[in-house]
């Protein structure tokens, strides 16, 4: 299986949206409860690219799978130093290694634009999504109890972070 890992381009757009509209529908891994639609997801990728913060993708067989992102984690001047990124992946391609060549990627853009921390938010139930942190030296630096809700119960989050050095 060949995956190219390139910078998104505006015809991405709607495959990078089918995927969060999955997440959002079927997981905890983003908090949001109604699908985007393609506007917003517009707006999102011009104002990353307007920043200068990457959005990635993953591409097999000429089609998008999977994307990755950061952006900051909080507005306050003295974070800037500091990003939070999120990566998924089409969920017929999970497990298959896509999204760590994503974050070997971001990880690497991070450090090209000389950011010194990424964090990762992480539902705490995903343990699959925390030990695929861990495996890149991410270390979960704290717990927040109950501070998210979604599909009608309580959902503790997890910080983890890397040290980019």
């Amino acid at each position: 299986m060949e995956i190219k890992i390139r910078p998104a381009v505006f015809a991405d757009i709607d495959t990078i949206l089918e995927i969060v509209n999955h997440e959002i529908l079927h997981s905890t891994s983003n908090y949001d409860y109604e699908p985007h639609d393609f506007e917003t997801q517009k707006l999102w990728f011009e104002d990353k690219l307007e920043k200068n913060l990457p959005v990635i993708v993953a591409e097999f067989e000429n089609g998008a799978i999977g994307f990755a992102s950061y952006g900051p984690f909080r507005q306050k001047i003295g974070y800037q130093f500091t990003v939070e990124h999120s990566v998924y992946v089409a969920q017929e391609f999970i497990g298959k290694g896509i999204g760590k060549q994503l974050l070997a990627e971001l990880i690497r853009l991070a450090k090209e634009q000389e950011y010194h921390v990424m964090i990762s938010a992480i539902d705490a139930e995903n343990s699959g999504s925390i030990a695929f942190h861990e495996k890149f030296g991410f270390k979960v630096v704290g717990t927040i109890r109950e501070v998210g809700y979604k599909f009608d119960h309580w959902l503790d989050l997890v910080f983890m972070q890397l040290i980019l050095k």
